[in-house]
């Protein structure tokens, strides 16, 4: 199962898009991180790795080119300190 696919069968996570085929690992982590359960955050980390969304995560949220972050502060930093424990 790939990244694309397992969004396709989320659409609650991403209901602002409706052609799956074109995001990247990028924006189905950023709303998996966002909007999802721990459940479907496990199923990301089976498919890609926690490394990788660990990777993907640190680079959006070190991102200050533009002055934004679109993850809710509570949830990036959740995700910092657990990033940083198990990846």
């Amino acid at each position: 199962m790939t990244l694309q696919t397992f969004i396709k069968k989320r659409p609650h996570l991403i209901w602002y898009v409706k052609n799956y085929n074109h995001l990247n690992d990028a924006a189905i982590v950023e709303s998996v991180l966002n909007y999802g359960d721990w459940d479907d955050v496990k199923k990301i980390f089976a498919i890609a790795g926690i490394k990788k969304v660990a990777a993907i995560f640190k680079k959006q949220t070190t991102r200050r080119k533009w002055g934004r972050m679109n993850y809710d502060p509570k949830t990036a930093d959740y995700f910092k300190l657990y990033f940083k424990a198990h990846a």
